[in-house]
């Protein structure tokens, strides 16, 4: 337990059960009434930022995040195995708090963070880029259309049956213009529930 004195950014609070990160936070002395703690709060699971203000001096209740850094080793029906890097623990981490992270993992990836409350996997954290193979290159469309967006890396849904390999759209004739791509993840992390 803290007080509201006691808030600073990055903390992590247990408001009726759900997990809020404080992003912000300002201390208001009014000349007339009582002092209060303004904050901007962000749900660990969802993402959803809102603004919530609490009386000064008021009993919070704070929450555990343990983020460790582990490596993406292999997938196994419904569940992802992850590695820490520290004490070579497996824990399995279940699709639905992968989420939308699962198009960009590739196997013995490092540097993927994994988050836990009381040993309850909350969210995966990717690196900014991975590097995939362009395998194909297919020519684009000459004569006015821009609808296609051509020039652009491969998404995670073209890369048919080989995880590392993507299909490069582009322009230009020709296969293999480019024959590694760094592709942004564009700011996927999962932030799923584990029930």
């Amino acid at each position: 337990m803290a007080t509201t004195n006691d808030l600073k950014n990055g903390i992590t609070l247990n408001i009726d059960g759900q997990l809020w990160t404080v992003v912000d936070f300002q201390h208001v002395k009014p000349g007339k009434g009582g002092a209060f703690v303004r904050t901007k709060l962000k749900n660990v699971l969802s993402g959803k930022v809102v603004d919530r203000t609490f009386n000064a001096g008021v009993k919070v209740e704070t929450a555990s995040v343990d983020k460790r850094e582990m490596q993406y080793l292999y997938r196994e029906g419904e569940d992802f195995v992850f590695m820490d890097t520290q004490d070579y623990d497996q824990p399995r981490i279940p699709a639905r708090t992968v989420g939308d992270a699962a198009s960009y993992l590739l196997e013995e990836q490092m540097a993927v963070v994994v988050a836990f409350n009381n040993g309850v996997p909350l969210y995966v954290e990717l690196p900014a880029a991975v590097e995939l193979t362009i395998t194909q290159t297919d020519p684009g469309v000459q004569g006015g259309d821009r609808s296609t967006g051509g020039n652009q890396a491969g998404h995670p849904g073209d890369r048919g049956a080989d995880p590392r390999a993507a299909v490069h759209h582009d322009r230009r004739e020709g296969q293999g213009g480019h024959p590694h791509r760094r592709v942004s993840r564009a700011g996927v992390t999962s932030r799923r529930a584990c029930a």
